[in-house]
């Protein structure tokens, strides 16, 4: 009974409660802003964190690749970056609900201004669900936290992949999950800024369909040399994930 009074008390109108199905684990969301989506949980199981490693995960919305990745990764410590305030709001509160405010910190600000709160070589990985969408025609609302979350409105790739370069040590490892029809902007984005690619997944809905979905590592002041992994397949059928992607969500 204190734990679901505990809980509520973090709740503000229109915010709800989902469970990660990870350590016990649950995340603050509010539908009328944006939900995290499967390519965030996808990243978390792609992305390799050893024991004792500093993670930055940029554009961190409410907090859910920082909180998944403590649950799956020995990770000395995790710093979420969100620009929107209500969103890193969120995402504290969710820090605090799971009891891990010594292990994951959450900073509100931008990414381009990063070297005002991160030293320069200061993170071991990088983790990033940026947005993928470039053109902003059709927006109703620019300022809206949807659309800022899924249109390059307040940041583009090359701010992102530049400064988690700088703030990456030499060796560091940089993850994201993105687009397939933006590959070759990424793949020459990463390499101006030495974060070479060095593994690579598609992710198809289908084994019959295109993919939607692509994560990749860089490896910071790497050698060109880069592996595909095997596809990794969502649904064997409608309305049914894979062995693989119930495995990812736990």
């Amino acid at each position: 009974m204190a734990e679901m009074e505990t809980a509520s008390s973090l709740l503000k109108d229109g915010e709800r409660i989902d469970s990660l199905q990870r350590n016990g684990y649950d995340i603050i969301q509010n539908p009328g802003l944006f939900c995290f989506g499967m390519d965030a949980v996808l990243l978390s199981g792609f992305a390799k964190v050893k024991p004792g490693e500093k993670v930055l995960d940029i554009g961190t919305g409410t907090g859910v690749i920082p909180i998944l990745l403590e649950a799956k990764t020995e990770a000395g410590h995790l710093t979420g970056l969100e620009i929107q305030p209500e969103c890193a709001d969120m995402a504290r509160r969710s820090v605090t609900l799971n009891g891990l405010d010594d292990k994951i910190d959450i900073v509100t600000g931008d990414i381009k201004e990063a070297d005002k709160y991160f030293k320069a070589a200061s993170f071991d990985v990088c983790t990033t669900n940026p947005p993928y969408m470039i053109d902003e025609h059709g927006l109703k609302n620019p300022d809206a936290p949807m659309a800022i979350a899924r249109h390059e409105v307040l940041c583009n790739l090359e701010d992102i992949i530049s400064n988690a370069s700088r703030v990456l040590c030499p060796g560091g490892r940089f993850y994201m999950v993105h687009r397939p029809f933006r590959l070759p902007e990424i793949m020459a984005t990463m390499a101006k800024y030495k974060l070479e690619p060095k593994r690579m997944r598609l992710v198809y809905p289908y084994v019959d369909r295109e993919p939607n979905m692509v994560l990749i590592e860089g490896l910071k002041g790497g050698r060109a040399s880069m592996s595909v992994e095997a596809p990794l397949i969502v649904y064997k059928a409608v309305g049914e994930y894979t062995d693989e992607v119930r495995e990812i969500y736990g």
